[in-house]
């Protein structure tokens, strides 16, 4: 009888945050193993894909760009499309939306600067996998470190995102108002696609997993996958 979660996490060229993605997910009990970027096929038995952050091929071209392009999407996109749940944090987001498995773009900050702080983010939806364990406005204090987290989408395909719940999380203050470091569509910090199991976010859940380092907020979001 199968015991542990086992989460794949994919590794491109200029990824930087897989280990702390696979240190968070250990830390879950689950069974971790890192995808390199060449492999053409994933292992049997994956319960959950995760495309970590940093900056894939150097951010060349474009944030995700080259990424998208790797032998290995082919094999994520796969398993998205038949049902597996894939999640993207921050250059991972970025690498989902280049590839089409969620809507929208992420361009450059409106103040055209790196952000690195903690930011609160108010939970928007969480009728998913990925924010089961969360309450719906409830304030929670992650990480941000990006570039170009500006998420973009056209008016039409963002009424699809309400309707549908795929917004997920929006920046915020602590006392839920909104607070948009980036410039983002309607402060939006979190998506999913319409099937709900391909998951994307800016912020970091994988660094907020201990409270002596500031929050650990990120355990209850990751602890989602862990619940179904």
């Amino acid at each position: 009888m199968k015991t542990k979660v086992k989460v794949g996490i994919v590794q491109f060229p200029g990824t930087n945050c897989e280990y702390d993605t696979q240190n968070a997910f250990t830390a879950l009990g689950c069974e971790t193993q890192i995808l390199w970027h060449k492999e053409d096929t994933l292992p049997e038995g994956m319960d959950l894909l995760v495309v970590p952050g940093g900056f894939s091929y150097g951010d060349y071209l474009r944030s995700g760009a080259i990424a998208k392009m790797s032998p290995i999407m082919k094999a994520v996109k796969a398993y998205a499309d038949n049902g597996g749940k894939v999640l993207g944090i921050c250059n991972g987001f970025q690498v989902l939306t280049e590839c089409g498995l969620l809507p929208g773009a992420l361009k450059r900050n409106t103040g055209l600067h790196f952000i690195s702080r903690y930011h609160h983010l108010k939970v928007v939806d969480n009728n998913n996998t990925f924010l089961t364990q969360c309450s719906v406005n409830e304030i929670l204090n992650i990480p941000i470190a990006h570039h170009d987290g500006n998420f973009f989408i056209a008016p039409e395909e963002l009424k699809s995102l309400y309707a549908n719940g795929q917004i997920l999380l929006q920046y915020s203050d602590e006392n839920g108002n909104i607070s948009n470091p980036n410039g983002s569509v309607d402060s939006i910090a979190g998506i999913c696609n319409v099937s709900k199991n391909v998951f994307g976010l800016m912020p970091h859940p994988e660094r907020a997993m201990e409270s002596l380092l500031g929050s650990n907020d990120g355990r209850r979001m990751l602890e989602g996958f862990l619940s179904v």
